[in-house]
């Protein structure tokens, strides 16, 4: 392990053990949002689907039900960026009458074969642009900024008929695992309101798990949608790169890593509506992924980790993490699922590989660029000390993005090469030990959802996840359970590894797990 890495995994630690117990009196009077009590909002975006081209519920009627519920949980929630309601009420009343007309003339098959998600609503985080509403990312230097036209995968989510309701928060340029920003401020986790939802799909997995949307568009280069998906109790996939277009994404990098890295992908309340969207976004590349190909759960071999490996860069991953993936390995055994016991040392290098070859991209974006004067870049330290004042252009979590940019946490950048040739062995040696049908359960994070501002001495939490996108491996996260010690009642989730292209198996653990462990649970 780099030297550089060792400091800073010792520095996390103790300010982790130092700042917990404060972190814990800023947030330890727990409130929520309010709780569910319309019964179709508990329903997925399969049944709703399905419900409204049978002709038992409108899309109208859906539509209605889900704005009342935004408008109710989004000043608990700080979720929404901007809304277009009266533009999906248009659209909800225009398709019931597209259905009447298609039932009266026996031809609803043939309206409803193209477009699977006719008439349910869903949501977008704003990274992935819907067009005619905000594109701004949380920018200051880009307030009013408006998407001329929808994201790839947006597009073809609308063309099977779903009905977009609003564009959602995300930290600036999405460079954060806290959903937080100067410009529209910082979302809250619907569980416990002084405590974050993550980052940077944090908007879309508040709404998610808020009962506030069915499904939604998001995006992945570093943990994006599982984190969030992780600290909210929802269902969110990081598909194999490369199957849904990432087109009309902000922002975009020229680096040619960089669509290996990023992906767009569904986040969902029900496991079973993954499938679905994933056909739906994948477009022509579909195919690829055999998602319609049933999975036998007894031809699965399981292979766990509760934590990486002789790793004093990460953090502790908590117990009742831990205790979730266990369980999850001996409920998928009963079910007939093989279980191995071999592990993937390598993955102890997370840091190091995840952070060389991250920052080797060219073109990330420069979070000290003077929004004024493009050709001049602020101070960092200088910024830092401005923001309790207020005084800075970026919130501290992105000038904290910057730090890690300049600093590589002093892995130097000779070592890059030597890092993308361990990244490269290891994602050969889990794609081969992982084959056709096997999966690995892995930490999402090393905790459950923490206070606000807790990123920082708990940032190495992600490397859970971001080595996944270095590796190009698809994973999803499934919610377990609520934890419920010390008056919390926070998600407890995991994370499920696969082959690439192999994504149905990850889906297919998460619906079996879904069904043994019950899913996503309300607020409440």
């Amino acid at each position: 392990m780099e030297v550089g890495v060792r400091l800073v995994g010792i520095l996390l630690r103790f300010l982790n053990f130092i700042l917990t117990p404060l972190f814990w009196l800023k947030s330890h009077k727990r409130t929520c949002v309010p709780p569910v009590t319309e019964p179709m909002l508990f329903k997925g975006a399969a049944d709703l689907a399905r419900e409204i081209r049978n002709g038992e519920i409108t899309s109208t009627q859906v539509v209605t039900m889900y704005i009342k519920r935004i408008k109710e949980v989004n000043p608990y929630l700080n979720a929404v960026v901007e809304d277009r309601y009266r533009a999906a009420l248009y659209e909800a009343r225009a398709c019931d009458v597209q259905i009447k007309e298609a039932m009266r003339l026996g031809t609803i098959e043939d309206l409803v074969k193209n477009k699977p998600l006719l008439g349910v609503p869903f949501t977008v985080k704003e990274s992935c642009s819907l067009g005619g509403l905000s594109n701004s990312v949380g920018c200051l230097e880009n307030a009013g900024r408006k998407a001329t036209a929808d994201g790839a995968a947006v597009a073809l989510v609308r063309d099977a008929g779903a009905i977009p309701l609003l564009v959602s928060n995300t930290p600036e340029l999405c460079l954060g695992w806290e959903t937080t920003n100067l410009l529209t401020g910082t979302t809250n986790n619907p569980y416990w309101l002084s405590k974050t939802p993550g980052g940077s799909s944090g908007g879309e997995a508040a709404l998610l798990a808020s009962a506030a949307s069915p499904f939604s568009v998001s995006s992945d280069i570093a943990g994006s949608i599982r984190v969030p998906a992780a600290f909210c109790g929802v269902y969110g996939h990081k598909p194999t790169p490369g199957i849904i277009p990432i087109e009309g994404h902000i922002p975009t990098l020229s680096d040619e890593q960089f669509p290996k890295f990023l992906t767009v992908g569904p986040m969902a309340r029900k496991a079973e509506d993954l499938p679905l969207l994933l056909n739906v976004m994948a477009g022509e590349n579909r195919h690829v992924l055999n998602l319609d190909e049933p999975v036998n759960i007894e031809d699965i071999e399981v292979f766990y980790m509760t934590e990486a490996m002789d790793s004093i860069a990460l953090i502790k991953v908590d117990k009742c993490i831990q205790d979730a993936v266990l369980e999850a390995v001996q409920y998928l055994s009963r079910c007939g699922a093989t279980v191995s016991e071999e592990k993937f040392k390598g993955l102890e290098d997370s840091v190091e590989i995840s952070i060389s070859v991250f920052f080797s991209m060219k073109d990330i974006p420069n979070m000290l660029q003077d929004p004024a004067d493009p050709k001049r870049e602020k101070n960092l330290f200088l910024e830092i000390l401005k923001c309790p004042i207020g005084g800075a252009s970026r919130s501290l979590q992105g000038l904290s993005f910057a730090l890690i940019e300049k600093t590589r946490l002093f892995i130097p950048k000779s070592k890059t090469d030597f890092y993308k040739d361990k990244a490269d062995k290891l994602r050969t040696e889990i794609t081969r030990r992982l084959g056709a049908r096997g999966v690995l359960l892995y930490p999402a994070h090393g905790g459950a959802a923490h206070a606000h501002g807790g990123v920082f001495p708990r940032a190495s939490g992600v490397l859970y996840t971001m080595p996944f996108n270095i590796l190009g491996l698809p994973a999803a996260v499934a919610p377990l359970a609520l934890r419920r010690d010390l008056r919390r009642a926070l998600p407890v989730c995991l994370q499920i590894i696969a082959a690439p292209n192999q994504d149905r198996l990850c889906l297919a653990v998460a619906k079996q797990l879904e069904m043994g462990f019950g899913g996503w649970r309300p607020p409440q």
